[in-house]
């Protein structure tokens, strides 16, 4: 039996947070699923990443959240060429409609699985 996600685990603050919200679009796949988990894993290797969360329900809708240790690795994130070719497939093949919110965590705080 598969393990269930858990929150990512993120310094104490403050770092920051790309939160993207998205329906996807009705077409197939598409390599979506390929070109997302390349995402992750190239975002992994990436300076100021911190973790990752991400959710999607069966109606196609989806919350990523990425955690960042500051804005300007954001931007560099932002500009890597990989990234923004998925971006541009993203607008023209995956997304019906998205947000993305750039925010700054000042506070954390829960209760872990552990």
């Amino acid at each position: 039996m598969p393990t269930p996600p858990t929150p990512a685990r993120t310094p104490q603050p403050p770092y920051w947070a790309v939160i993207f919200v998205n329906r996807r679009t009705e077409a197939g796949d598409e390599d979506y699923g390929v070109t997302a988990a390349r995402m992750v894993e190239l975002a992994s290797t990436s300076p100021g990443f911190l973790g990752i969360d991400s959710v999607r329900g069966a109606d196609g809708f989806g919350i990523t959240v990425s955690y960042w240790r500051s804005e300007e690795d954001i931007a560099a994130w932002k500009r890597q060429a990989e990234h923004l070719e998925a971006q541009r497939r993203g607008h023209r093949e995956w997304y019906a409609g998205f947000e993305l919110r750039v925010a700054k965590v000042e506070r954390a705080y829960g209760k872990r699985e552990d």
